[in-house]
């Protein structure tokens, strides 16, 4: 399939999905690629011809739905970020939780692909964090639409290129070389739970001093729809939380930050 006709069609139906062409301009190629395979299944000759297809498989827009989701994501992805939150978000979190006379903080990773950014958090939390709060514990709550990301996620299992901006030290010391993969030593693997679920849908039933919802609802989202869900991301949030977007990511005008 050639690039001009994926994002011809790209550009005509994501915003039929709720979605902006402008968050799909430098990782289209990934989407392209599910694409052409979803073409080749269904037996079809182009995309012309899988476009008219949509037109008299109505249910088939679900299955496209799927093919979108973009799933790039790697360990310490924005060190800058990773930084400021092992330095002064956690810090200030761990402080406020003790006031309150609690035993953990709660942590959200919304959109966590395979694994990478939580796994990162949890790293950060014990590798630098915990030795200033002995008595906290850390909780994480990992959501993703992708059932097959899950999967990855508990397997924890990863190439050297998704682990390449860790600490020399944090790679050698947390992951076990496994072939072509590195893999994490359960010490490291922290208390982080797995949920099935689409941001856009549902959101958990619970609050969370930190969220982490980055590089997708702000990115991939029409601004309708990030207005929908980031109110109800906001409402999960405790009070005093935090809330982490992407670097290049900005809130619609008039919602809080």
């Amino acid at each position: 399939m050639k690039d001009e006709a994926c994002v011809h069609f790209l550009q005509w139906a994501l915003p039929q999905l709720r979605m902006q062409w402008s968050g799909f301009r430098r990782v289209y190629g990934q989407v392209c690629k599910r694409l052409a395979r979803r073409i080749k299944d269904l037996k079809l000759d182009n995309i012309a011809q899988y476009q008219h297809y949509l037109a008299t498989h109505p249910q088939e827009w679900r299955t496209l739905d799927s093919v979108c989701q973009v799933t790039i994501s790697r360990f310490y992805r924005d060190k800058m970020m990773f930084a400021f939150l092992a330095d002064e978000v956690l810090p200030e979190l761990a402080r406020q939780a003790m006031e309150y006379n609690r035993d953990s903080i709660h942590v959200w990773c919304s959109g966590c692909a395979s694994g990478e950014e939580p796994y990162t958090v949890n790293l950060i939390w014990q590798l630098q964090t915990q030795s200033q709060f002995l008595h906290l514990n850390l909780k994480i709550l990992a959501t993703d639409a992708n059932t097959d990301m899950l999967a990855r996620m508990q397997q924890a299992c990863y190439p050297y290129a998704t682990i390449k901006n860790l600490p020399k030290a944090w790679r050698e010391g947390v992951f076990n070389a496994q072939g072509e993969l590195y893999c994490i030593k359960a010490a490291y693997r922290g208390d982080i739970q797995r949920l099935q679920q689409d941001v856009r849908q549902a959101v958990p039933r619970q609050h969370f001093d930190l969220i982490l919802c980055r590089n997708l609802v702000c990115t991939y989202y029409d601004e309708v729809l990030q207005r929908e869900t980031l109110k109800r991301i906001q409402q999960q949030l405790c009070m005093g939380g935090a809330q982490v977007l992407g670097i290049h990511e900005q809130l619609p005008a008039g919602i809080a930050g």
